[in-house]
């Protein structure tokens, strides 16, 4: 439970003095940003043309202009791990317009886990590690909460004061500050995933200060998933390490279809690999979702989707569009 000793005692992660080994993975993370400032002339056709098929598709289910957001990026002719990802081309369909993210906000506490556990601000204790794996492989919402409060030191708990709550939310706003120090906009990241809504202090921020809910953008998720497939989100290992908790086996036979690997691995093709991370809720459905096809075609795709929460399909009608053009 949060007290008030350790409110004041703590020392704020952004406060601390920058280590060598994160101003180098600092130098990684903004050689994304031209990648995802710019539209790719050559592949911007290929988004418009998916989401005005996914549009045109569930016109009759009244899907929107304003329910949609793409963010494309061309990995296939990426050299090595040891490339700037400006390198790879990109394209986004209402890409720098902030949507709530659902559980697809849980990549974003992943890396910072890491980054976080790389400075040696956290240790990777058993417990921590299984309540990582757990936000991921089953996006558990429980083992989310764990994770915010060792990233940020903040405990969900009673009412507070308004002094109190003021110092308790700059602490909650860690991962947020974390990201907006690599140049990333449209990243809120300061809340937990609820199953039945917030009390005490969770609902007493959320009264008091804004934004009220968690915010990503497709181009700002685009980003970091870039940067992890390709080894540069925080060190190539820890990479490596986040992207085997992403890996959906696309033969599962669970037959939720609301198992991760279903939001975009339905329409691939046999021989596809994918890594992913979905996020849903009675009112979203999105997808962030890594794709080797057969024969070496990859590709990133992030699609977020609004007011639709139980058309499962329009996800698969932008993906298959995107895969279609790349098996070619």
């Amino acid at each position: 439970m949060f007290s008030f000793s350790f409110s004041f005692s703590f020392s704020h992660p952004m406060t601390r003095p920058i280590p060598l080994a994160r101003l180098a993975a600092l130098v990684a993370f903004f050689s994304t940003v031209s990648a995802l400032t710019a539209q790719t002339p050559a592949l911007q056709p290929l988004v418009d043309r998916a989401a005005q098929t996914a549009l045109e598709k569930y016109a009759p289910q009244k899907l929107l202009p304003t329910q949609l957001a793409i963010t494309l990026v061309d990995l296939s002719t990426f050299p090595s791990p040891a490339s700037p990802t400006d390198s790879a081309p990109r394209a986004s369909y209402r890409g720098d317009v902030q949507i709530y993210p659902a559980s697809v906000i849980k990549l974003f506490y992943l890396a910072a886990a890491h980054r976080w556990m790389e400075d040696g601000k956290l240790n990777a204790t058993p417990e921590l590690r299984r309540a990582m794996k757990d936000m991921i492989v089953d996006s558990s919402n429980d083992a989310t909460h764990y994770v915010i409060d060792v990233l940020t030191g903040t405990n969900s708990g009673p009412e507070i004061s308004d002094a109190d709550i003021k110092t308790w939310f700059d602490h909650r706003n860690a991962v947020t500050h974390y990201f907006a120090s690599l140049g990333y906009t449209g990243v809120f990241a300061h809340k937990k995933p609820w199953s039945d809504g917030p009390y005490g202090r969770e609902s007493q921020a959320i009264r008091l200060f804004e934004p009220k809910r968690n915010m990503l953008t497709t181009d700002a998720t685009a980003r970091l998933f870039t940067a992890i497939a390709t080894g540069q989100s925080v060190t190539a290992a820890r990479s490596a390490e986040m992207m085997t908790l992403l890996a959906r086996d696309l033969a599962t036979k669970d037959p939720d279809p609301d198992n991760q690997a279903k939001f975009t691995g339905p329409i691939l093709p046999t021989g596809a690999k994918l890594w992913s991370k979905a996020g849903w809720t009675s009112q979203t459905r999105h997808d962030a979702a890594y794709i080797e096809l057969p024969h070496g075609p990859k590709f990133l795709l992030v699609v977020f989707t609004t007011d639709h929460a139980n058309e499962r399909t329009i996800i698969h009608t932008v993906a298959k569009v995107i895969a279609d053009a790349f098996a070619k």
